[in-house]
């Protein structure tokens, strides 16, 4: 009987670093997932709050956000159902600016985002500052796709996908955590996916 050499079976292919644990590489394609019906939202009737817990509650209108200075993340995104997408680039304003203008005062640690659909998410105020978080409205050169939340949504891609709010709308700051859509109906409150935090109970 022949024994197979181990060239045989091919060389093992190496996992790619760039992979959180338990997600594929889903290559040139974007799931499309929603927990609403997907709203269409004319630019001209956008507009992003910011409020809550800050000294000077803003508002900006399609112009006004887009006057801001531009910002852009290139890199990976990670999405709670295991794929994760690399290379994408997308272009809006970092979060970052907009605070710097609301001023958050010195009790606001959370951030509820909110949606035109009224789909929230929390988050930790720093998961969404020091260059960690966008409000984007181009995807690859071109207008944000609606089934991908445009005209604009959150992105927070160091995060799962389910934080980074679609057809975002407010930014409201807290002093204590509150959950959000998902995360009232069982997933985790922030959403590593460097350790698996999918839903309520993971570390």
């Amino acid at each position: 009987m022949t024994t197979p050499t181990r060239g045989f079976f091919g060389r093992r292919r190496e996992r790619d670093p760039r992979l959180p644990p338990g997600q594929y590489d889903v290559g040139a394609d974007w799931p499309v997932l929603t927990a609403e019906p997907t709203p269409r939202i004319a630019p001209e009737t956008w507009s992003i709050s910011v409020d809550g817990k800050v000294a000077n509650p803003s508002t900006w209108t399609w112009d006004e956000a887009h006057a801001l200075p531009g910002s852009e993340y290139r890199g990976a995104i990670h999405c709670v159902t295991t794929w994760s997408k690399f290379d994408t680039w997308f272009a809006g304003v970092s979060v970052d600016t907009l605070l710097e203008a609301a001023q958050p005062t010195d009790d606001a640690h959370f951030v509820m985002a909110t949606s035109k659909t009224g789909y929230t998410t929390n988050l930790p105020l720093e998961d969404v500052t020091g260059g960690k978080a966008w409000v984007v409205w181009d995807f690859d050169g071109k207008p944000l796709p609606t089934e991908h939340g445009g005209p604009v949504r959150l992105l927070v891609p160091h995060l799962y996908f389910w934080k980074s709010a679609k057809w975002v709308t407010r930014l409201t700051l807290m002093t204590r955590d509150q959950p959000g859509f998902w995360e009232q109906n069982g997933y985790h409150d922030r959403g590593d996916p460097w350790r698996e935090q999918r839903y309520q109970g993971d570390d």
